[in-house]
């Protein structure tokens, strides 16, 4: 019989920990304020990326453990992973990436006219709503469940262990001042004919990306630090379509059927570790998906000590 665990946190990172350490025989219980298809993560266009991360050693050997777990799951139809192709545009002399030893395909491309360098890789890109769902689906296939509960503190272990996947929700619940948020809005497109996903690499604090899903296409963003909004900004759409029209004009026909806006969970580092019978797991900032495999790998070996 495994240890009585509680993951708190029902994003992208609390439900894949959630299923690794069920499927290790743990009988897990996940509880949070907001349901999985509430959280930012159903928000995130969710292509792997180690956007906004640290420490880059740490990063990069979860981030290549992810990228491994997520391109195993694109066998998985109902999963919602799926491998795609695509180019980032970058500034002139920009350095192979830290994270460059994750990717089996990276290779510098000829730019696209009018940007200096650019390089394509083939990356994991997840639907989340179709995976938030199926990883609550997979956890209750191992006996776990997900219950909605707001807290005013981390639940006491009672002999078993809590894991803290809170994210913006460590602030109160972990005590912790060096979360804070950075919003980002996206738009939903129909109408377009994208196959391939893109991202303008020129400024790191206004990102630009065309990710497709299977059946509309995610514009974005903005990465506001500090900013606890919301609400979807219509000045702040009307620069996202065209910075993303800049980088894709196929975006020029699209229709805008949605917008949503979620908080991304900064930190100056992530914090995963053991402190007595709590395993904290949280601090992804901009790249939830792309760590949160690796991260429950860690998770799992933690509980096990």
């Amino acid at each position: 019989m495994g240890t009585r665990i509680v993951v708190v946190g029902a994003g992208v990172v609390g439900l894949t920990v959630a299923v690794r350490l069920a499927e290790a025989g743990h009988r897990v219980d996940v509880v949070a304020r907001d349901l999985p298809l509430e959280t930012t993560s159903v928000v995130a266009a969710a292509l792997w990326y180690p956007y906004e991360a640290r420490p880059h050693d740490r990063v990069a050997g979860w981030g290549a453990r992810g990228y491994a777990a997520l391109a195993d799951l694109a066998g998985e139809p109902a999963s919602g992973v799926r491998l795609v192709a695509g180019t980032e545009v970058l500034p002139a002399g920009t350095p192979d990436p830290w994270w460059a030893g994750g990717v089996p395909d990276l290779a510098r491309t000829p730019p696209p006219l009018g940007w200096d360098e650019a390089w394509s890789f083939t990356a994991p890109l997840v639907d989340m709503p179709v995976h938030l769902v199926w990883l609550r689906e997979q956890l209750e296939a191992h006996g776990g469940t997900v219950t909605r509960m707001s807290l005013a503190e981390l639940p006491r272990p009672d002999g078993g262990l809590v894991v803290n996947c809170s994210g913006m929700g460590a602030r109160l619940l972990a005590h912790e001042t060096d979360v804070h948020p950075a919003c980002g809005q996206v738009l939903l497109l129909e109408g377009v004919d994208v196959d391939r996903w893109w991202l303008d690499g020129t400024a790191h604090d206004t990102p630009t990306y065309v990710v497709p899903r299977t059946d509309r296409v995610v514009v974005g963003g903005t990465f506001e630090e500090g900013d606890w909004s919301r609400t979807p900004d219509p000045a702040t759409a009307e620069s996202i379509l065209r910075r993303a029209a800049r980088l894709v004009p196929a975006v020029a026909d699209g229709r805008v059927v949605a917008q949503r806006v979620g908080l991304r969970p900064v930190r100056s580092e992530v914090r995963l570790e053991r402190v007595g019978d709590v395993v904290h797991c949280y601090g992804h900032g901009g790249a939830g998906v792309t760590l949160a495999q690796g991260c429950a790998d860690e998770v799992l070996e933690l509980a096990s000590r």
